[in-house]
């Protein structure tokens, strides 16, 4: 089986490049030329599992983290919760219904993905969710109430 040599960017996406003396990515020293964000994607990681997309954001009461993962079973998706973080792994069979030759174009990523991700404020692990609609994984993550207090009494012995 031969290595699969694109990005990350590139499987995610499933582009394919034109022309193979194009650089995909900028350099640190472009980017910073050009007063943009140097690139995070590191070599390691674009051989590595997909990352994942994700939207994170809070209301009053929780931290909720929403990612699209259409094209995965339930029982090929593993998520772990920490007080702290988040880690989202999965993998996105491919069926094979045409021939490589037989293709016009190939856009979507299939294979293994993952994603951390640090949350601003702890969280209540046993009373999180996390609920699949129309491909849209959606984790809800009750923030704990550091402010909370309870009367303790004494029980005598």
């Amino acid at each position: 089986m031969a290595k699969d040599t694109r990005s990350f960017f590139e499987r995610l996406t499933g582009t394919v490049r034109m022309d193979e003396t194009t650089e995909t990515r900028p350099s640190k020293k472009s980017a910073a030329a050009n007063s943009v964000v140097p690139s995070v994607w590191t070599e390691e990681e674009s051989e590595t599992d997909g990352e994942l997309t994700v939207d994170v954001y809070q209301t009053a009461d929780m931290i909720i983290v929403k990612s699209m993962i259409a094209g995965v079973r339930p029982e090929d998706l593993d998520i772990s919760i920490t007080r702290d973080a988040v880690t989202i792994r999965g993998h996105r069979e491919e069926e094979k219904i045409a021939r490589e030759e037989d293709y016009f174009a190939r856009e979507l990523y299939w294979g293994s993905f993952s994603r951390t991700i640090q949350l601003p404020e702890e969280i209540d692990v046993d009373e999180a969710d996390a609920v699949e609609k129309h491909g849209l994984l959606i984790l809800k993550l009750p923030k704990l109430d550091m402010k909370k207090q309870s009367k303790l009494k004494v029980k005598m012995a």
